[in-house]
């Protein structure tokens, strides 16, 4: 398969698929719950030294298996071809589909803010026309389609670089009232649960930080390229976040963005007036773009290495060097989302499946077949706070609303049922052709466990 893919296409497809519709919509919910505009940045700063222990621990996980196939990959191989499974329909349906029409969703809000779309454009127009041009672009010529990715990212980067001089320019305490707002006294398990509750959404605007692992096969040195580009596309988001969510929360009245998905324009306002809003706008609207473009980018490449295992059906295989019946079907799934679903609705699903499908993706690290240090090693430490935190946040989350388990629990069950019913009307012979299946499901494949 063709190596085209270098260190900086892969660390501005981390950026691109981290610096998407979460970090400008989650700010207002957060701070409706945490009352505070400082908790709100803290909750930012734990979520990015969270994702950064993330990026750490994936990069482990490509040393050890350098292909492409994200979770799916490292779960069917290092734990069972059903986890894997699992992992792979939560990429299908949440990680990838439901984050590509939530990015398109809050796109098409942006360009058309509330009473502003005419009567003739139905609803979400805009948004499927952006996941129909970045199928195109991906499908068509994938070179191309990276070359176009890494120049808007860039372009991204500036624009988001010239808000915040601009905003550092114009704070002051007397300009901005955010600044000397009082905080909101929030206490013992009521605390923990709000600031829990905004980790897990906060999340989700970090979850790209794994991206370059699910296009491994056309990396080169894929095992030392990639681990350097998370980590390094990870730390500039993070500079990135807490620099624009201070911005958010700090410049406007706390009363202006509780409960607001279009925190960023209404702070732009505060700032620099209607003409600096209208900036930020289409700033956000590039943003929301190049997400879009970066997760058509990599998701078809886990559903081509599925079908390569005879888990999904082969003709999405890759073809050429490019998955392009795959992304045919990403296309499809992502304007169905977008055509049934809502920005607030698909925050907390979202946010608490990826991350228990990250954990358990970072758990791999644990098993004997991968491990090559003991466990008490000191190497194991920062994927053990990866997985302790990120479990700790949802736990605490979906014990004071179980009800945002429910839509999770349903993801992981509709994928295990069709693995089982894969396994019945697929021959055991043809699924042991494959040979990922054939490695994981081999009795001898794992060497004695270290101690």
């Amino acid at each position: 398969m063709t190596k085209r893919y270098g260190f900086w296409t892969l660390t501005f497809l981390v950026i691109a698929n981290m610096i998407g519709a979460g970090v400008f919509t989650t700010s207002g919910f957060s701070l409706m719950d945490l009352g505070s505009p400082g908790l709100v940045v803290l909750a930012w700063v734990a979520g990015g030294l969270i994702a950064i222990t993330g990026a750490f621990s994936y990069g482990q996980l490509i040393k050890a298996m350098p292909e492409s196939g994200g979770e799916y990959l490292f779960l069917s191989r290092a734990a069972h071809p059903l986890l894997g499974f699992i992992a792979g329909w939560v990429s299908l349906i949440a990680g990838f589909s439901g984050a590509i029409a939530f990015a398109a969703t809050a796109l098409e809000a942006y360009v058309l803010p509330e009473g502003t779309r005419p009567g003739w454009m139905p609803a979400g127009t805009l948004a499927v026309c952006s996941i129909l041009l970045a199928g195109l672009f991906h499908g068509r010529n994938p070179r191309l389609g990276a070359l176009v990715q890494n120049s808007v990212v860039v372009l991204k980067l500036v624009l988001l670089s010239a808000i915040l001089l601009f905003a550092a320019a114009q704070f002051s305490s007397e300009t901005m009232p955010g600044v000397s707002a009082p905080t909101v006294d929030l206490t013992g398990w009521a605390l923990v649960s709000a600031f829990a509750g905004s980790l897990v959404w906060i999340s989700l605007s970090y979850s790209g930080f794994n991206a370059a692992v699910y296009v491994a096969d056309e990396v080169e040195a894929a095992n030392l390229t990639i681990p350097r580009a998370m980590v390094a596309g990870t730390g500039i988001v993070m500079v990135l976040y807490l620099l624009l969510n201070a911005v958010f929360v700090y410049a406007p009245p706390p009363e202006a963005i509780k409960a607001q998905a279009d925190v960023a324009t209404i702070a732009a306002e505060f700032i620099g007036g209607t003409a600096f809003a209208s900036f930020v706008r289409w700033t956000i609207v590039t943003c929301l773009l190049t997400s879009v473009f970066s997760m058509i980018m990599t998701a078809p490449r886990v559903y081509a290495k599925m079908a390569d295992d005879g888990l999904l059906p082969g003709f999405i295989r890759m073809q050429g060097g490019s998955p392009g019946r795959a992304i045919l079907l990403q296309v499809a799934l992502a304007v169905l989302l977008v055509l049934i679903s809502s920005l607030q609705g698909l925050l907390s699903y979202l946010g608490l499946t990826l991350s228990i499908s990250a954990a358990g993706s970072v758990c791999c690290l644990f098993l004997s077949g991968v491990r090559t240090k003991p466990l008490a090693h000191y190497s194991n430490l920062i994927p053990l706070v990866f997985i302790l935190c990120t479990l700790i946040a949802a736990g605490i989350m979906v014990s004071f609303n179980p009800w945002q388990l429910l839509g999770t629990a349903i993801t992981f069950a509709i994928g295990a049922v069709a693995y089982v019913l894969t396994r019945i009307y697929r021959p055991k012979a043809d699924l042991l052709a494959s040979p990922g299946i054939k490695e994981a499901l081999a009795e001898d494949m794992q060497e004695p466990p270290q101690s």
